[in-house]
């Protein structure tokens, strides 16, 4: 898969610092939280004040204290695998999904999802200090657990990152008829590593539900200004699709709106067609496959049936 200049790929992030309320008294946990000092991400947990205060920090948070916790044998898995890799997720939740060796364990918390059986060591591997399921392996277990574009958010950005796609297709077929296999197997048909980013993902999988073809993700366009690369589309048609997300100006954005703007028209120029998406589309799914349907051939687009295996 080919990936435009500059672009990046998933990289673990940062373990933070976090505090357990075992190894302070009571009182001194209460009067840090009064004093705002500490804020509490999950049972027992803790981290200061003045950091990322996101979903995605906190459940790092959460595994982090869980992994200092926990006496048993664990390896994290599913989306808090993902969490440890990088991965995006669609939704990030507050379970803490694990594998354990040992069921004998007193903390029945919520919080916690244990799953069995514990993984075999070739699907596991540790990241900094903290034992995990590998790339392929969470891939898997996330496009068996979550709902179909949760799962393939997490599919896409592992295909991204080096997961092999040989190994995730043994494991469909060594896992047929086990629970979640088949809506994980309907996942892999249309993942792709292409995908930048989990809005991305959204958008490719909002065009795959409604029964449009499938869309090639990176496609390159050359122009008057050079080669660009387009978030997906169809080039046989000469149609392309763009996310737009509000982070891309950022911080730049007279300067950013004018390139953009002198992007899009040596495309045009070009000959192709494009269409901007935004979040606001991605809310109103009808709406946005009427606008890229009224581009493509009619033969292609007319008795459209949705992809009932992405529901």
């Amino acid at each position: 898969m080919p990936h435009r200049p500059g672009s990046t790929q998933p990289a673990p992030p940062t373990a933070p610092t976090v505090h357990l309320a075992r190894d302070v008294p009571r009182q001194v946990v209460a009067e840090r939280v009064a004093a705002q000092q500490w804020r509490r991400v999950g049972r027992g947990v803790y981290v200061p004040t003045g950091g990322a205060t996101d979903k995605r920090s906190d459940a790092l948070a959460r595994i982090v204290g869980l992994h200092a916790r926990l006496t048993a044998e664990t390896c994290f898995s599913h989306t808090s695998a993902a969490v440890l890799l990088g991965l995006p997720l669609w939704e990030t939740g507050a379970v803490t999904h694990i594998f354990q060796r040992s069921s004998a364990s007193q903390d029945r918390s919520p919080e916690i999802a244990r799953h069995t059986p514990f993984p075999p060591p070739d699907d596991m591997t540790v990241i900094a200090g903290i034992p995990a399921t590998t790339l392929g392996r969470t891939a898997w277990d996330c496009a068996s657990l979550l709902r179909p574009l949760g799962g393939l958010v997490v599919v896409d950005a592992a295909l991204r990152a080096g997961a092999d796609p040989a190994e995730l297709a043994a494991r469909a077929d060594a896992t047929v008829g086990r629970r979640g296999s088949g809506r994980a197997r309907a996942v892999l048909q249309f993942a792709d590593g292409g995908s930048e980013s989990a809005w991305e993902t959204a958008c490719r999988f909002t065009l795959l539900r409604a029964g449009l073809p499938v869309p090639q993700t990176q496609i390159p366009v050359a122009t008057r200004l050079g080669t660009f690369w387009a978030d997906l589309g169809w080039a046989q048609w000469r149609v392309l699709l763009e996310y737009d997300g509000r982070t891309k100006y950022a911080g730049r954005e007279a300067e950013a709106f004018l390139q953009e703007k002198r992007r899009h028209d040596a495309i045009v120029e070009a000959d192709w067609r494009i269409i901007h998406v935004t979040r606001d589309d991605l809310r109103n799914p009808a709406a946005l496959i009427a606008r890229v349907a009224g581009l493509l051939p009619q033969a292609v687009t007319s008795g459209l049936r949705p992809r009932r295996e992405l529901y």
